[in-house]
């Protein structure tokens, strides 16, 4: 048995969530997250327009579209995210800035 062992949530559910975050995204709270551009992940100054939004935890991890779960992050980030949970995104930004 893996140490990370659970139930990967189905299709129905992941589209549930794709939704909820869609509907946050036209609230004035995104707005308010997003005004600075400042990404999460690497702090920097990112133009509105490559703003996206974040699953902390992912969707296919089990991750939620609730506001303590969604950050902005540049395409750059979130692309390199991908579904890694937090600790495993520690871990390779550790491992590449000793490359």
């Amino acid at each position: 048995m893996e140490f990370f062992d659970f139930d990967a949530p189905d299709e129905a559910q992941i589209r549930l969530e794709k939704n909820k975050a869609r509907d946050l995204r036209k609230t004035r709270w995104w707005q308010q997250k997003t005004a600075s551009g400042i990404c999460h992940y690497c702090g920097r100054k990112t133009p509105f327009k490559e703003i996206t939004m974040d699953h902390v935890v992912p969707l296919s991890r089990g991750g939620k579209s609730t506001r303590n779960n969604l950050v902005p992050a540049c395409k750059t980030c979130n692309s390199r995210k991908k579904s890694m949970l937090p600790l495993e995104w520690d871990e390779y930004l550790e491992k590449i800035s000793k490359d």
